[in-house]
C-alpha cells in the first residue's frame, strides 16, 4: 500500500535532475528498484554515494535477472546538487524531491522517521520491499537485492 501511495502521490513533487522534468516513481518493466534518498548537508550520505555509484556500475554489468535499476533523490537545491557531483561523480541517475513535506514523502516509501540516508529496495512486480534506514554498504544491498529475487522467483 505504502508503495502504491509514493507513486501516485509524488509524481509532481519529483524532477529529473538536471533536466528539472517531472519523473515517477512507478514502476517500469520488471527491473529490481534501488531509491537512495539523500542530501549534501548529510555527512553519512556523502560518504556512501561513492560506494554506492561503484555497487551501481557492477550491477548494470551483471548477467542477473530481474536487472537493478538504481536512482538517487536529493532532498536539496539544484545548486547544490550540481556542487556535490562536480566534485563526486555519481554512475546513476539523480533527482530532486521538490515537494514541501520530505519526512511525509518518506514516510510513504517505508522510512518511519524520515530521516537520511535512506534506501528502499523494491521489486514491485512481487511483492517485494526492504527499507533501509542509515548508511548502506555492498554486502546490505547484496542481500537485499538477492531477497527481492528470491521473492520474484517464487513468484514465476
Amino acid at each position: 500500500m505504502a508503495s502504491a501511495l509514493a507513486t501516485t502521490a509524488t509524481a509532481a513533487e519529483l524532477q529529473s535532475w538536471p533536466q528539472n522534468k517531472p519523473v515517477s516513481l512507478t514502476p517500469g518493466g520488471h527491473d529490481i528498484q534501488v531509491v537512495n534518498v539523500w542530501a549534501t548537508w548529510c555527512a553519512p550520505c556523502r560518504k556512501e554515494m561513492p560506494l554506492l555509484s561503484r555497487w551501481y556500475v557492477k550491477q548494470q554489468q551483471s548477467r542477473a535477472k530481474p536487472k537493478v535499476s538504481m536512482v538517487g533523490v536529493a532532498l536539496d537545491s539544484e545548486a547544490n546538487i550540481a556542487r556535490f557531483v562536480r566534485q563526486t561523480p555519481v554512475r546513476y541517475p539523480l533527482w530532486r524531491y521538490s515537494g514541501t513535506d520530505s519526512t511525509a514523502w518518506m514516510k510513504t516509501l517505508g522510512n518511519p522517521v524520515g530521516a537520511l540516508p535512506f534506501t528502499l529496495v523494491r521489486a514491485p512486480q512481487c511483492g517485494f520491499q526492504a527499507a533501509l534506514l542509515g548508511e548502506v554498504d555492498e554486502a546490505k544491498l547484496d542481500k537485499a537485492v538477492a531477497q527481492a529475487r528470491q521473492q520474484c522467483g517464487r513468484r514465476r
